[in-house]
């Protein structure tokens, strides 16, 4: 197992998650798309590191996550790991890899734990997934659920507004959550839902909540990264808190960068050889 990248912290794993919600510890999870922030998210005792597909969005560009292959998220998900020390790291399964049966499921799910190196993985769904799950637990792979609004189903829902604020879409995601966790997931992400429902759903599950956009009521939180960095100057949804303002600082230096070549005054002679 590898090295904490503190010294006397533990390495993050799902039964230490499990733990986490008996002691009431909040979990904080953020996604990674390269080794380099990978390395910054896990030195800084972040517990779990998400290899979203949504870099399919704010690394490659895309409207959606759908354009997202297993090529694609093996890469991520290998120089991802390669950073990560002391957290535990999920892949998610990108949109196709599993929605043709438990079979190719398995499959892609083996090529991101025995390529990728990743420790576990994450699948959109609830009921409909169910034996899915199950299978890949059962072949010893570690399920993450994802349930409220799911970014692959974007297509079905025809928007990304928020989900269960009727009764019977609210049954129907309480019920996806206990789906999962009876199938086997460790956890389950909880995305932009109630936040009175996502507190009912972390107080029915004895498998920790992820939220995103689903209040403080659950477990644990997630956010995506250049979001939180206030790197997307394009998404700017209630739910994230950007902590910093990098597309500025950014924009910054780029342009001083620029300035200096122009004016000549980069390199100087002791940034010669």
């Amino acid at each position: 197992m590898a090295e904490s990248s503190k010294a006397g912290e533990r390495k993050v794993t799902t039964l230490r998650l499990t733990e986490m919600k008996q002691s009431g510890e909040r979990i904080a999870c953020l996604t990674a798309y390269d080794y380099l922030t990978a390395r910054l998210i896990d030195q800084a005792g972040v517990d779990v590191v998400l290899v979203g597909d949504s870099a399919a969005m704010v690394f490659a560009g895309n409207d959606t996550t759908l354009p997202m292959t297993m090529e694609q998220m093996l890469y991520h998900t290998r120089v991802v790991t390669k950073g990560v020390k002391r957290a535990l790291t999920i892949a998610d399964m990108p949109f196709g890899s599993y929605h043709t049966g438990a079979d190719d499921a398995l499959r892609n799910a083996i090529c991101l734990m025995k390529e990728g190196m990743a420790e576990s993985v994450k699948l959109e769904g609830g009921t409909g997934i169910r034996t899915i799950v199950r299978r890949l637990v059962e072949a010893g792979i570690p399920v993450c659920g994802h349930i409220g609004l799911q970014p692959q189903s974007i297509n079905s829902y025809g928007t990304y507004k928020t989900r269960g604020t009727d009764q019977s879409e609210a049954d129907q995601i309480l019920a996806n959550a206990l789906a999962v966790q009876e199938a086997g997931a460790f956890a389950v992400v909880v995305e932009k839902v109630p936040q009175d429902l996502a507190a009912r759903i972390t107080a029915q599950l004895s498998i920790p909540t992820i939220g995103i956009g689903a209040g403080a009521g659950c477990d644990g939180q997630i956010l995506v990264t250049p979001d939180m960095l206030g790197m997307n100057t394009q998404f700017q949804p209630r739910f994230v808190r950007k902590y910093a303002k990098l597309a500025e600082e950014m924009g910054r230096a780029f342009g001083a960068y620029t300035a200096d070549v122009r004016a000549g005054t980069f390199p100087a002679p002791g940034e010669s050889y």
